[in-house]
């Protein structure tokens, strides 16, 4: 059985783990075409955004319901504690020309009125069962009432990801952006819309 919830302490190992297991620097090329995650965060900035409500996880639980397994993550969180990685404060910088095109009661975006979401991950062997919309939800539940907009990036060079952000969430492509001589999709959310 899985759900969705908020983290807590006890599953910061389970979400290391998981993270290891699907960072792009760890993957082979082929394993990398079925979706990675680029930011490695350590257990201190886990507790940090953790601390601020914006850690969730996917857990499956064993069959005698004693025991949880982390098969997924979402974290959350102000551009303010995002700002130690430079590729956010780029991001923030371009936010102000960019908007969500009415979809949301005001257009434009900014430090204030937004977050930044991701990175996201599902377990390999969970995937397409459907936990990614259900962690996702629990997320969006988390934050809207700080937050009315969303605010994520994705590697061009992730498709897998780009698919379900955009086809399964709906999410809004508002910019495309190179950093690093990477080049990204930024996409916006509205976080009043459920996606369930």
């Amino acid at each position: 059985m899985h759900k969705t919830r908020p983290a807590t302490p006890t599953d910061i190992p389970g979400i290391l783990a998981l993270q290891s297991r699907n960072l792009l620097s760890n993957l082979t090329e082929a394993e990398q075409k079925n979706g990675f995650v680029t930011t490695a965060f350590t257990a201190a900035q886990i507790e940090t955004l953790l601390a601020d409500g914006g850690v969730f996880v996917a857990v499956d639980i064993a069959d005698d319901e004693q025991s949880e397994t982390v098969i997924g993550y979402a974290l959350a969180g102000s551009w303010a504690f995002f700002a130690q990685w430079p590729i956010f404060p780029f991001m923030l910088a371009r936010l102000p020309a960019l908007d969500l095109s009415g979809r949301v009661p005001f257009h434009v975006i900014n430090e204030a009125n937004s977050f930044q979401y991701g990175p996201v991950c599902i377990d390999a062997a969970y995937r397409g069962q459907g936990v990614f919309p259900r962690l996702f939800e629990t997320m969006r539940l988390g934050m809207c009432a700080r937050y009315p907009i969303g605010v994520t990036f994705i590697n061009r060079l992730n498709p897998h990801s780009y698919h379900a952000h955009t086809k399964k969430l709906e999410m809004t492509v508002i910019d495309e952006f190179e950093f690093n001589d990477r080049p990204y999709y930024g996409l916006a959310f509205d976080m009043g819309r459920s996606v369930l």
